[in-house]
């Protein structure tokens, strides 16, 4: 879905947008693909009641929608070789990273994690960022089979990490990498903008709110 209006508040890669649907109480809180003057791209998976409310939106409709949401990742600790990890709908706030890393001159790869095949989106708009692309399915149907961690030994040396999707996988990322890296954690929220605490998750350094004080966690504040 691609949106036209003020988008000065988003800053920083990996913050996210939350948008009033018309018979729904609770925003949508969708992470953010690209950003390009003054139009912002968002992908999206139909799984419940609000996407699927989304999905039937038509060109020139208008929405009320609350940006530069979360903290967003920082790329001054990228080092010359980070590597992108996501998996699923956590894969396109890696592409505006990309874009990003990219800019800076960085030396970028990326890890795609997917169920299957047809699952799989996005690979081809990685590479022609200029970036080393690796796909994996679970089942088999597409590129490495297994999950990201599994296309781990085929990065070899990098300098730092970023990545976003399913809390299982973070963990599984958490465990298998080598150097520091930041995490985007998906959660359910109330408010999206810190005042209701319904996202407050425990960290070595207190509480945070992953609407608020994340999304974005970096590796050694953590705790699973």
């Amino acid at each position: 879905m691609v949106l036209s209006g003020d988008v000065s508040e988003i800053t920083k890669t990996g913050q996210f947008v939350n948008i009033k649907l018309d018979g729904f109480y609770l925003r949508r809180p969708i992470s953010v693909c690209e950003v390009e003057k003054d139009t912002l791209k968002l992908i999206y998976k139909v799984v419940g009641k609000g996407t699927e409310s989304m999905s039937h939106l038509t060109a020139a409709a208008k929405l009320d929608i609350l940006t530069g949401l979360g903290n967003g990742y920082t790329t001054d600790c990228s080092g010359d070789k980070p590597l992108l990890i996501g998996g699923g709908v956590g894969v396109p706030p890696m592409y505006g990273l990309a874009k990003a890393l990219r800019k800076e001159g960085k030396e970028v790869s990326v890890i795609l994690g997917f169920n299957s095949a047809r699952d799989a989106f996005y690979e081809e708009e990685f590479k022609k960022l200029g970036c080393r692309v690796f796909v994996t399915t679970a089942d088999g149907s597409y590129g490495i089979k297994g999950f990201v961690t599994d296309a781990l030994e085929k990065i070899g040396d990098y300098t730092y990490f970023y990545t976003c999707g399913p809390e299982p996988m973070l963990k599984a990322v958490y465990n298998a990498t080598v150097t520091e890296g930041q995490f985007s954690f998906e959660e359910r929220m109330g408010c999206g903008f810190g005042a209701c605490m319904g996202c407050s998750c425990k960290t070595k350094y207190g509480n945070k709110r992953i609407c608020k004080d994340g999304p974005v966690l970096c590796k050694e504040e953590i705790i699973w």
